[in-house]
């Protein structure tokens, strides 16, 4: 296998992993909605607190969603989580989409086993 090869196929494994990532983003999107409709999140929660309000499958959505589209899910995640009420998520969950390569780190998912496991670690 040459080089240029290599690449093509590299390249089609990793477009075909991120339609699919965004396929159970969209989903998920779905679940998520009607889910949090029911939570309560105070105004003034921080990070950390929301997280632990928060169930996995948000979690789990915004990291397809910053997958499925890269630096392009870094609005669509503001938005979705400001229409969600979870407002202290949105600023990691776009800095994590800018950064560049770190969209197959699911960093929002590491964050809510953390916050979990280690409770008051993260404000």
């Amino acid at each position: 296998m040459d080089l240029a090869e290599f690449f093509r196929t590299f390249g089609i494994t990793l477009l075909t992993l991120m339609g699919i990532s965004l396929g159970l983003a969209l989903l998920l999107l779905v679940v998520v909605w009607r889910k949090v409709k029911r939570l309560h999140i105070p105004p003034n929660a921080t990070f950390g607190e929301t997280l632990l309000l928060t169930p996995l499958v948000v979690v789990l959505m915004i990291d397809l969603l910053d997958f499925g589209l890269d630096f392009l899910a870094a609005p669509i995640s503001w938005v979705i989580l400001d229409r969600l009420g979870l407002k202290a998520l949105r600023g990691v969950s776009v800095v994590e989409a800018i950064i560049p390569l770190t969209q197959a780190i699911p960093t929002m998912t590491i964050s809510w086993v953390w916050v979990r496991l280690f409770p008051g670690t993260i404000q």
